[in-house]
C-alpha cells in the first residue's frame, strides 16, 4: 500500500527558504487532504548566554523583557509570514489555509522540539528547509541534520530554489 499524510508538520527557520519549504507543505497537504502544524522554535539560551544577559542588562524588568521578547518577535514575524504568504496564493487555493490546524512559536532545542512536536501531534510527515553552503555548516543546516538522523518519521528537507 502506498503512504500516505495526514498530519504534517511544517517547521520553518524564518528564513526566505523556509517559504518555499512550506509552498511545498502546502502542496502535499493539497494532494492528501492532510492537516498542516505550523512550528518555529526559537533556540533556548544557553546558561553562559545568560549570565552575560545578567552582567549586561542590570535593570530586572528590561533583562525579563529580552528573555520574553524573543519568543513574542518570531510569533509576530511567522504571522507576518503566514499573511504574506496566504495573500499571494491563488484565489481558488486560499481555502487552504483551512489545513492549518495550529501554529506554534516555543523556546527549546529545535531539533529535539521538532522530533516531539511531531511525535506529540502523530505527524507522519516533516517538512522542513535547507540551507545554502556556508549558511549553516552544510546545504542541509545543522538542524536538518539533526533532524534527519533522529526522526521516526519521513522528513523532507527543501532545498535552496528547490
Amino acid at each position: 500500500m502506498l503512504p500516505s499524510f495526514k498530519k504534517i508538520l511544517y517547521a520553518t527557520d524564518l528564513s526566505a527558504n523556509s517559504t518555499n519549504a512550506f509552498r511545498h507543505a502546502v502542496s502535499l497537504a493539497k494532494q492528501s487532504g492532510a492537516e498542516i502544524h505550523v512550528l518555529h522554535v526559537v533556540e533556548e539560551l544557553s546558561d553562559q548566554a545568560k549570565t552575560t544577559l545578567m552582567m549586561f542588562i542590570m535593570d530586572d524588568k528590561q533583562r525579563d523583557d529580552a528573555l520574553h521578547n524573543r519568543t513574542g518577535a518570531a510569533k509576530k514575524q511567522l504571522e507576518n509570514n503566514q499573511d504574506k504568504f496566504w495573500s499571494a496564493v491563488a484565489d481558488e487555493d486560499k481555502s487552504l489555509r483551512d489545513l492549518v490546524k495550529s501554529v506554534e512559536v516555543m523556546e527549546a532545542y529545535p531539533a529535539d522540539a521538532i522530533l516531539t512536536q511531531a511525535k506529540k501531534l502523530g505527524c507522519d510527515l516533516i517538512v522542513l528547509g535547507g540551507h545554502a553552503q556556508g549558511v549553516s555548516h552544510t546545504f542541509l543546516g545543522s538542524i536538518a541534520k539533526r533532524v534527519l538522523r533522529r526522526s521516526e518519521v519521513p522528513t523532507l528537507v527543501i532545498p535552496v530554489n528547490g
